[in-house]
């Protein structure tokens, strides 16, 4: 898509600053945030990010487009995202008419606005008299002093707010979009920052992130690091109630809760939180992000972001395992996309297989050797007729041989559900698997959220009459 940096971006970098959250005022820094932007005017050519198929010095990334149209996946890792051992992760998973150019757009665009909110923020710190603090800190030991955990809290007030800052900003942008229809389409976003031993997480809608660690046994344990903000999840429910949202599941698909309009029965969206969705941003769905921080150790091994493609259909325990088991770290994004995709051969032989996006970040900074990667069929520069992210990508709906009029299903049209509210299945349609949960905020099955209602787009029909007061 090339260069993506909003006019706001633009305004936030007027004079030059430290960016490498060293020491405010040291001549050591490397770049200044203005030259760091600057340098990102051909986003598909910076060096150390990749948003296709491929592999980086720590990282592998795969996606694989289902079979309801069009990939509407994104993902991203940037190494090098700031100085001093900073790299961004991210997964996007679009829905709706237009998701696949909502997920690309904030593929490219929330980076830069996470950088230009923590310059901001920064900014604003240091004009209170705060001292910058360097982002590569260890671990704190038990015996350290007030000052060090004072410091601590700081890095990770600093990055709450930025990641705030950065999805208001981007969903207001896509809200202005000129050439971006996000009435109806939106996106799920989970992105991650590592800095050091420092983990920084911001997430909207039922992406997930599970990281791979080793237990006091050397045993490898699953360890979800999100939550998937599904409609019914009680808190989620309880806020788009108050907004005068509807949340309710189909008599057809009794597993799959929605967020509806309260006069209509549309948009049906399976997400409580995501980007675009305008339809539904005065009733409860929202783009602030849940944000979490957590100290890595040396007994943490492994990151995996995905879609819920994957997620319906394996386990925590199951893409650990995949994971940790493949022959190559450079081939188990892959790896673990091809046992997605025979699951839902498996479990669901007449439904749609989802997209499916990965990826996966390894702790040590570690990769296989060049020629290992070779081996198993791919090289870094592998681009993939995919649809996840090439360089001639648009978002502004330019591409001609888009939209495609499949969809991803996360939203469900009135007419839908107006046809099927009889409470008849569909001869395609299964139960789900009965995946049962173990408390509000842990391990929320990915089949809460998948719907197996397989058919072609129709936009929702808004009805301009309102129930009686």
């Amino acid at each position: 898509m090339g260069g993506c940096i909003s006019a706001s971006s633009h305004g936030e970098v007027a004079s030059p600053t430290c960016f490498d959250v060293g020491c405010c005022g040291s001549k050591r820094t490397k770049r200044s945030f203005l030259d760091h932007v600057i340098g990102l005017q051909h986003l598909p050519s910076v060096p150390n990010r990749i948003f296709t198929n491929g592999k980086s010095r720590s990282s592998c990334v795969f996606t694989q487009q289902g079979r309801k149209g069009i990939n509407q996946d994104a993902m991203i890792v940037w190494e090098d995202f700031m100085p001093e051992d900073v790299t961004f992760c991210g997964v996007f998973d679009g829905h709706g008419p237009h998701g696949h150019l909502v997920a690309r757009k904030v593929r490219d665009a929330l980076p830069l606005k996470l950088l230009s909110s923590l310059h901001s923020c920064q900014s604003r710190q240091n004009g209170t008299g705060q001292t910058c603090f360097k982002g590569s800190s260890d671990k704190l030991e038990s015996g350290g002093s007030e000052k060090e955990v004072s410091a601590e809290d700081r890095l990770t007030s600093l990055w709450r707010e930025a990641f705030m800052k950065s999805y208001k900003a981007m969903d207001k942008e896509l809200r202005s979009h000129p050439n971006l229809d996000c009435f109806c389409s939106g996106s799920t976003a989970i992105s991650i920052v590592k800095q050091g031993s420092n983990l920084f997480m911001g997430y909207i809608g039922d992406s997930r992130a599970v990281m791979g660690s080793k237990d006091s046994n050397d045993s490898m344990v699953a360890v979800q690091l999100t939550v998937d903000l599904k409609p019914d999840l009680p808190r989620e429910a309880e806020r788009i109630k108050k907004c005068k949202g509807r949340v309710f599941a189909l008599q057809d698909e009794p597993e799959v809760c929605r967020v509806w309009l309260p006069f209509d029965n549309a948009p049906g969206l399976a997400m409580a939180r995501a980007f675009g969705d305008f339809c539904l941003k005065e009733y409860g769905v929202i783009s602030m992000p849940e944000f979490s921080h957590r100290l890595l150790t040396e007994r943490d091994q492994f990151i995996v972001l995905a879609s819920d493609g994957v997620w319906d259909v394996l386990s925590n325990e199951e893409v650990v395992e995949i994971v940790s088991s493949a022959p190559s770290r450079s081939s188990a994004a892959r790896i673990l996309v091809d046992s997605a995709a025979r699951e839902w051969k498996l479990k669901y032989p007449t439904s749609k297989m989802d997209d499916c996006a990965v990826v996966c970040l390894f702790l040590d900074g570690k990769m296989d050797s060049e020629s290992d990667y070779e081996e198993q069929g791919y090289s870094s520069a592998t681009i993939q007729s995919c649809h996840s992210g090439n360089a001639g990508e648009s978002d502004d709906g330019g591409n001609k041989s888009e939209p495609s009029l499949q969809r991803n299903f996360t939203v469900r049209t009135s007419e839908e559900s107006d046809s099927f509210g009889n409470g008849g299945l569909r001869p395609e349609e299964l139960e789900g698997n009965g995946n049962t949960v173990a408390g509000e905020d842990e391990n929320w099955s990915g089949l809460e959220g998948v719907t197996r209602v397989n058919s072609l787009i129709q936009l929702p029909r808004f009805s301009e009459e309102r129930p009686n007061q």
